[in-house]
C-alpha cells in the first residue's frame, strides 16, 4: 500500500521452539484503520507484540515511519510514536486514573501540551474526568478500557495498536469504545492497527483487513469486500448462506483510499 506508516516483511516470531508467526508480510497506510482477524491462537497478539517490541522476531523486518524498529526496546519504539494498548488493558491498578494518564506521557517534556491532552482525553471519555482521583483498579471493565486507550493517547502517538478492546464488555460499551476509536482516527489522524474478536464491528470501522490462520496471512482485502466473502460470513460472522432467500445484505461503506 502507498505511504505505509508500518510495513512488516517476512517476519517470523517464536515462543521458545514454537513458531507463532510464519513469515508474514503486511502494511498499514498512514491515517488508516487496519484490522487483523483470526481465531484464538492464530498469532494476532504475537503480531502486535512483535511490532511494539515486546517480542523480537527471529527473521524479517518491521519498518515504522521509514525506520527499522525490530529489536529495539519497547520504550524506544514508544518514543518514535507507536502506542500499544494490550489485551487485558494492563493499567496500573494501584495508581489513580490521573496518575495512569500521566504515565502515558512519561516520555514527554511539554508540560503545557500534556495538560491540554488531558482535557482532550477527558473530552473523549468524560467519565474518566469524574474518576480522575479514583484508584484505577476500582474502575469497571469498560472504564478501564477507556483508561488504557486514553493512556496511550497521552503519548501523542502516530499509531495505536489495539488488542481486543471489546473483550468482556457489554454491547453498549463496545459501541461507545469503537465510536471513539473512529473519532480518534478521524480527528487526531492516529493510524490504528486493530486486533478484535468482534469481527463484524472490526470490519465495519476498518478500511482494510487481514485474516491470520496458524501464524500465516491467508486472506486480505478491503473490509467492504471481506464482508461479502462467504468464508468470512460463515466463520467470523456466523452467517451461513443457504441460497438467495435469507441472504443478509450488508450496507456498503466508503472504502479508504
Amino acid at each position: 500500500m502507498a505511504d505505509a506508516l508500518l510495513a512488516v516483511s517476512n517476519v517470523e516470531t517464536y515462543y521458545g521452539p514454537i513458531m507463532a508467526i510464519r513469515g508474514i508480510s503486511f502494511s498499514v497506510p498512514r491515517g488508516a484503520i487496519v484490522t487483523i482477524l483470526g481465531a484464538n491462537g492464530a498469532g494476532k497478539t504475537t503480531v502486535l507484540k512483535t511490532v511494539s517490541g515486546v517480542m523480537d522476531p527471529q527473521k524479517g523486518t518491521v519498518v515504522f515511519d521509514g525506520r527499522e524498529i525490530q529489536g529495539l526496546d519497547p520504550d524506544r519504539i514508544a518514543r518514535l510514536g507507536l502506542s500499544h494498548v494490550p489485551e487485558g488493558r494492563e493499567i496500573f491498578p494501584f495508581l489513580t486514573v490521573a496518575e495512569n494518564l500521566r504515565m502515558g506521557a512519561y516520555t514527554r517534556r511539554d508540560a503545557d501540551a500534556v495538560a491540554g491532552d488531558l482535557d482532550m482525553v477527558f473530552g473523549y471519555f468524560p467519565v474518566l474526568k469524574a474518576r480522575s482521583g479514583q484508584v484505577a483498579g476500582s474502575l469497571s471493565g469498560g472504564e478501564q478500557q477507556m483508561l488504557a486507550i486514553s493512556r496511550a493517547l497521552m503519548a501523542r502517538p502516530k499509531m495505536m495498536l489495539l488488542d481486543e478492546p471489546s473483550l468482556g464488555l457489554a454491547p453498549k460499551l463496545v459501541n461507545e469504545i469503537f465510536e471513539i476509536i473512529v473519532r480518534i482516527n478521524r480527528e487526531r489522524g492516529v493510524t490504528v492497527l486493530l486486533v478484535e474478536q468482534n469481527a463484524n464491528m472490526a470490519l465495519t470501522i476498518a478500511h482494510y483487513g487481514y485474516v491470520l490462520e496458524v501464524g500465516r496471512i491467508v486472506m486480505e482485502d478491503t473490509c467492504v469486500r471481506l464482508l461479502e466473502k462467504e468464508d468470512i460470513k460463515e466463520f467470523y460472522l456466523g452467517i451461513k448462506e443457504t441460497g438467495v432467500r435469507g441472504t443478509r445484505r450488508w450496507k456498503k461503506k466508503k472504502t479508504w483510499r
